[in-house]
């Protein structure tokens, strides 16, 4: 939803928010009772009290959207770990920090979002969406890391580096100790490209 800052949203955008929420809220429901591949995008909108018309409206990419919806939360989540980073903290350090709160790194998360991250994980076609919607931070990620490095462009090499970064959290994550996996692939990143 966007807004100015400062203002509150209008009747219409807290509408579009109610609905998103709804058909997210209904999808998770089904999908925790029946199980993912049980469940139809029409049976969401039925249960969400809208037509299918509207679930897409919201939700284009469809079904998988409606637990991993990106309304370019990701980037602007990846935006503020490395522009709001500590002073005197790398961006690969902030990087890393940011990931280790997240998902199967964080043991300490609210119970919804736990709930919604435990469903991906056991999910089989919704592994790779989560992947992909990561993944499509990649452009985004260069660009900061270039900011951060002093540079007017991404080269190669910080190309690599955003891909590398966002690669990371879901190789780690299916790895016995998922957290130290997290430590170790950015250790070695840091050793990489000492000078982020």
């Amino acid at each position: 939803m966007v807004t100015t800052r400062g203002s509150t949203p209008g009747r219409r955008d807290r509408k579009k928010a109610a609905t998103r929420q709804a058909l997210s809220d209904a999808a998770l429901r089904l999908f925790l009772e029946r199980g993912y591949d049980n469940v139809t995008v029409k049976e969401v909108a039925e249960a969400a009290d809208t037509a299918v018309a509207t679930l897409f409206a919201h939700f284009p990419a469809g079904k998988e959207a409606l637990i991993l919806a990106d309304s370019g939360e990701r980037e602007a989540a990846l935006t503020a770990a490395v522009r709001e980073r500590p002073a005197g903290t790398s961006v690969l350090e902030a990087l890393h920090a940011f990931f280790a709160a997240r998902g199967p790194f964080n043991d300490d998360l609210p119970e919804e979002y736990r709930v919604r991250m435990d469903l991906v994980m056991r999910t089989p076609a919704l592994w790779p969406y989560a992947r992909e919607v990561w993944i499509a931070c990649q452009e985004p990620l260069a660009d900061l890391l270039a900011e951060a490095a002093g540079l007017d462009a991404p080269d190669d090499s910080l190309h690599v580096l955003a891909r590398y970064v966002l690669e990371t959290p879901d190789l780690a994550s299916r790895r016995p100790d998922r957290r130290a996996a997290l430590d170790e692939a950015f250790a070695h990143l840091r050793k990489g490209w000492p000078h982020l």
